[in-house]
């Protein structure tokens, strides 16, 4: 398989697809997965995963604070859909509506520290309770 040129938006080094137990050592969740690093690394912290049958990346670099975000939204928009009783495909469709996005732009992996940010705060406001006025 051929490797993405991907550059890393940190620091400007090529990152390159290397087995995933460089960053993870021998606890890494399967033995055959892999992530773009980047050459800098560890001292540039900036990686992203790859799907499993082509190793294409899952988003773009990101360094420990935007991955921290990302998990943190995901986990946001599922539990969205587990309360609201969606399927995946609707909870996409609903953020995209709310974050007035396109389906090719709507991907978690690729957001920004505040669009992770705006996906968090949607999700909390549609699960909040709603608020009674009192008269």
């Amino acid at each position: 398989m051929k490797q993405k040129q991907l550059k890393c938006p940190y620091c400007g080094a090529y990152a390159y697809c290397r087995p995933a137990s460089v960053v993870y050592g021998n606890v890494s969740r399967r033995k055959d997965s892999y992530l773009y690093i980047c050459s800098r690394w560890p001292a540039c912290d900036s990686y992203v995963g790859v799907h499993q049958n082509n190793r294409e990346p899952l988003g773009t670099l990101a360094n420990s604070e935007l991955r921290h975000k990302r998990i943190l939204a995901h986990r946001a928009l599922s539990e969205l859909q587990r309360r609201r009783h969606m399927k995946k495909w609707e909870a996409y469709i609903w953020l995209q509506a709310r974050l007035g996005l396109n389906e090719s732009q709507t991907h978690i992996g690729m957001f920004s520290e505040y669009m992770c940010e705006q996906t968090i705060s949607l999700c909390r406001q549609a699960l909040a309770p709603p608020h009674n006025c009192a008269a």
